[in-house]
């Protein structure tokens, strides 16, 4: 029966016509109703839906006059076109909606052929690299915070959208922790640092730029550049770090990781810093250098950031808290040479890569007062634990499957399979059994040479890092 396909709302006559003109459009576009297929009349579906004959004769009227029903006097209506999931016709249309596939703009069909943003299952599991342990993080210290800025708020004018309070207090604590010289004015507060890459290629990138990144690297970075038009080239990796390919024309743009490589944690070495500044020319060649996790270091002191060798206003410097603190606080921050401070401000507000300045104020609060600080040295000694817990346990179980690489510092790091095993079928089969890692041949840029997987040490207590790894034993 046809009125059991039908649910109309009560309302007012010229509502119900409406609704009943478009449920019959609808049935009739999506095949429902096929064509010759001849519909009840006016008098037998008002009786069955409950409404007046008029409600149903002005409906069949209007989808005569639109081409969908043939009707006449004294005969039931007769659906006249083909619908369903064929043909250029009413077939491509589903209740008034197109079903062709829309026409993306460049920018949003070169983010589609990235594998960027990566997919997880949720919730989070072990040894998912990338996180901190946001159990370990003062939250109440943090929400205290958070409460005096909400109040201050009500008192205040109107500030700038990069609040002062925090640009001077990150200024203070990266010349003293990561050896960066700039002044206040020089750093930008954003959602995140993914928001400082797209707001630098937006700003930056032509079409056709090149652009070297690490290979294999972190691909969001890669994401934004090919985002943007830019050539991407992945520059392959030793012992020092990311390597110069001989015979490659200096490109516009760097992007490294040389404190921490990523994926690899490998650190760069001061003669391959040195050599890619030479290659970097004021105005013309740009460094952007992603300090992600450089707040994390374990068997030494930590090397100064590469911008801080930089005499000649070359080299972005970018960082997050998201890593240090909790994924929940969302702010990133962006180092800008001194040329750019006033172009890349213009470009922030334009695309509306704004950060709450009531959250901006409670972090500022929360360095001022040393919390920032005291939480940092506490979790620093928590992962150096279960960074070690973690690589002995990869040793004792999984020694004749996995070749560990211990990296001085960060949040995660690299086994190699042995015996060639391919790194994507690994993944999926430890996903199944509980146990997340992300593959190392997924973040290289064309065909991948190294198969690995990336653990995740940080977020995990040293009981469920046991535990995950008896897991993997199992598997493998």
């Amino acid at each position: 029966m046809i009125s059991a396909l039908i649910d109309l709302r009560r309302a007012d006559d010229d509502g119900l016509v409406a609704q009943l003109t478009s449920q019959l459009r609808g049935l009739i576009a999506t095949g429902r109703l096929h064509k010759g297929r001849a519909l009840p009349s006016s008098r037998r579906l008002a009786s069955d839906l409950g409404v007046s004959r008029n409600t149903v004769t002005y409906a069949f009227e209007q989808l005569a006059a639109e081409g969908y029903l043939e009707a006449s006097h004294g005969r039931r209506p007769v659906v006249t076109v083909d619908g369903g999931a064929h043909g250029e016709g009413v077939g491509a249309f589903v209740s008034g909606v197109r079903s062709a596939k829309p026409r993306l703009s460049p920018w949003a069909s070169k983010l589609k052929q990235t594998d960027w943003p990566m997919s997880y299952q949720a919730p989070l599991k072990p040894l998912r690299p990338g996180h901190g342990d946001f159990r370990e993080f003062p939250s109440e210290v943090w929400a205290r915070c958070l409460r005096r800025s909400a109040v201050r708020a009500a008192k205040r004018e109107l500030g700038p959208v990069n609040r002062t309070r925090l640009r001077e207090a990150l200024a203070h604590y990266l010349a003293t922790s990561r050896g960066v010289h700039a002044t206040a004015d020089q750093i930008m507060i954003l959602p995140s640092a993914q928001a400082a890459l797209t707001l630098i290629a937006a700003s930056l990138i032509a079409p056709g730029d090149d652009v070297w990144v690490e290979n294999p690297g972190y691909p969001g970075a890669t994401a934004a550049f090919l985002a943007s038009g830019a050539r991407v080239t992945g520059m392959r990796l030793d012992e020092q770090g990311m390597q110069r390919m001989p015979g490659i024309a200096t490109p516009k743009l760097i992007f490294m990781t040389p404190s921490h490589q990523h994926p690899t944690g490998r650190l760069m070495s001061l003669a391959r810093r040195t050599e890619f500044l030479r290659l970097s020319r004021p105005g013309k060649t740009w460094i952007v250098e992603d300090d992600y996790d450089g707040e994390f270091h374990y068997d030494s002191r930590p090397v100064p950031a590469l911008q801080g060798l930089d005499a000649h206003g070359r080299v972005f410097y970018v960082g997050t808290f998201s890593k240090a603190m909790t994924s929940d606080i969302r702010l990133g921050y962006l180092v800008v040479p001194p040329a750019l401070v006033g172009t890349l401000e213009i470009a922030q507000r334009h695309i509306g890569l704004i950060a709450s300045s009531h959250i901006q104020e409670a972090l500022a609060e929360f360095i001022a007062d040393g919390h920032f600080l005291a939480h940092l040295r506490r979790v620093r000694r928590l992962y150096h634990a279960r960074r070690d817990h973690l690589v002995e346990g990869l040793e004792r179980h999984l020694g004749g499957a996995l070749s560990v690489e211990v990296p001085s510092g960060g949040i995660q790091l690299v086994a190699r399979l042995k015996r060639g095993r391919a790194d994507q079928a690994a993944v999926k089969l430890l996903v199944e059994a509980g146990v997340e890692t992300r593959a190392l041949s997924s973040l290289s840029l064309g065909r991948p040479r190294d198969h690995g997987l990336l653990l995740g040490f940080a977020a995990w207590r040293e009981n469920e890092i046991s535990a995950a790894l008896r897991t993997m034993a199992a598997c493998f």
